[in-house]
């Protein structure tokens, strides 16, 4: 490996740790010395890189370094065109869109040899059906980003219609289903809800008063403490030896009455 290929590993791994990284830490995951690392970091440092940290301590990377361009691997262009294609074809026009856009500017960067595999149709991502729902995604995005509430008018799945006010924190596409996972006003906890329940929806102008990133945490917290007592569950037997279901599998609270969740979805990855 080339040295600057080492420093670019190096700024990424830094990159993607975000928070306070070990030397050590920088020294496994780089395949090099630790004293390799200090040298390194006092390179990057002298080209510009706002590295915080000393030896013994760790080092954090400030946002706003970037090194010249450098080349990906094959398996990392392959795996950004999987990416790509599967925001294509699984989420909404606005994604799809931009997803375009980002391959169309990293190829603009690439060598030619590293172009052509991105321009190589060896990958394959199918398209689901399409989401019937009639919500606006982009705007549902847009709503997040900016901590903004929306009014809903929801049908569960035995045909109860309600109006909801809620925080949308998070975005799921599992298959092709839509759901926002928000914070409701009328049950005061987190819900789930599938988009194509979704008959009416305002986006409001008032803003949630917390983090939207920190109550994406506690959601997540939530699906996982969940998961895990379900697995718990599923592993004691039963009076007759067998293992009782789970119906929790993509919403961190009990299904009411069949409401706003979706006991045989997929579980989808958020994070």
């Amino acid at each position: 490996m080339t040295r600057s290929h080492r420093l670019f590993d190096l700024m990424q791994v830094l990159r993607r740790h975000r928070g306070t990284v070990s030397g050590q830490t920088l020294a496994q995951e780089t395949g090099v010395s630790l004293r390799t690392i200090r040298r390194d970091i006092a390179t990057l440092q002298t080209m510009g890189a706002d590295i915080r940290g000393e030896a013994g301590i760790g080092y954090i990377l400030r946002p706003g370094f970037l090194l010249p361009p450098m080349s990906f691997t094959t398996e990392e262009i392959q795996a950004l065109v999987v990416g790509a294609q599967w925001v294509s074809r699984q989420t909404d026009d606005g994604l799809a869109l931009a997803a375009q856009n980002a391959l169309a500017k990293i190829g603009g960067v690439l060598p030619p040899d590293a172009r052509r595999v991105l321009d190589d149709d060896s990958m394959y991502v199918a398209r689901e059906r399409e989401d019937e729902s009639g919500l606006d995604l982009a705007r549902v995005r847009q709503a997040m980003r900016e901590q903004r509430k929306m009014r809903i008018a929801y049908m569960d799945q035995d045909g109860s219609r309600t109006e909801r006010i809620i925080w949308p924190v998070v975005l799921g596409f599992v298959q092709s289903q839509r759901f926002i996972a928000g914070w409701c006003e009328l049950r005061q906890d987190f819900r789930l809800f599938r988009a194509d329940r979704i008959s009416k929806v305002e986006f409001l102008e008032d803003t949630y008063p917390r983090s939207r990133r920190q109550m994406a945490k506690e959601w997540c917290a939530q699906v996982d403490a969940r998961r895990m007592a379900d697995a718990d569950l599923a592993s004691r037997p039963t009076d007759a030896g067998l293992h009782e279901p789970s119906l929790a599998t993509f919403r961190p609270e009990p299904l009411e009455g069949g409401g706003e969740g979706s006991p045989d979805a997929t579980e989808p990855h958020h994070r």
